[in-house]
C-alpha cells in the first residue's frame, strides 16, 4: 500500500475504509426504515449543530437578560437549566425546539414516529451531559438518541 492511499483512508474515516474492504453499510437511516434523502431522512450533523447553537444562544440571552444581568458562571448555569427545560417542553410536545424548527428538524420516537414527553426527558438529560451526544453510531444518531429511542429527522 502506498502512503497516499493510507493517508487517504485515514482522512476519509472508518466508514470509507470499511466500504472499501467490501462491506455494504447502506445509507444513514436504512436500518430504521427512513428514506435516504428529503423529508423524513436522518438529520445531518451540520443542521443539528446549527440548531443546537441557535437554541444555546437563545437560552443564553434569556439567562443574561432576564435572570443574571451579567455573563459569568451563574449565567452559564442558568443557560443550561433553561436549555434543559426548553428541550423537554418543546421536544416532548411538538418535537422541535426553536433552533430545530428554524433548521427544519424534528425529534420523534423511533417506534411511533411522534414526539414523546418521557423520551424527550431522557434525551434532554443525556444531551445536557454532553458526552452521549458526542458518541455517534453509523446512522449518525448520538448515544442520547439511541438510549432514548428517538431519531432526529428532516421535516
Amino acid at each position: 500500500m502506498d502512503n497516499r492511499q493510507a493517508i487517504g483512508s485515514w482522512l476519509s474515516g472508518p466508514r470509507a475504509a470499511i466500504e472499501e474492504a467490501g462491506a455494504d453499510l447502506g445509507y444513514r437511516g436504512e436500518q430504521l426504515g427512513l428514506p435516504e434523502e428529503g423529508t423524513g431522512s436522518i438529520a445531518r450533523p451540520g443542521r443539528r449543530l446549527g440548531a443546537l447553537a441557535v437554541d444555546w444562544v437563545l437560552c443564553s440571552l434569556i439567562a443574561y437578560g432576564l435572570i443574571t444581568g451579567s455573563y459569568g458562571q451563574t449565567a452559564s448555569n442558568w443557560t443550561l437549566l433553561i436549555f434543559f427545560v426548553l428541550s423537554v417542553l418543546t421536544v416532548g410536545t411538538i418535537g422541535s425546539t426553536p433552533g430545530k424548527r428554524l433548521f427544519g428538524l424534528r425529534v420523534v420516537d423511533v417506534a411511533t414516529g411522534r414526539p414523546s414527553p418521557l423520551r424527550a426527558l431522557l434525551r434532554s438529560v443525556l444531551l445536557c451531559l454532553a458526552l452521549p451526544a458526542l458518541i455517534w453510531d453509523r446512522d449518525g444518531r448520538g448515544l442520547h438518541d439511541r438510549l432514548a429511542r428517538t431519531v432526529e429527522i428532516r421535516v
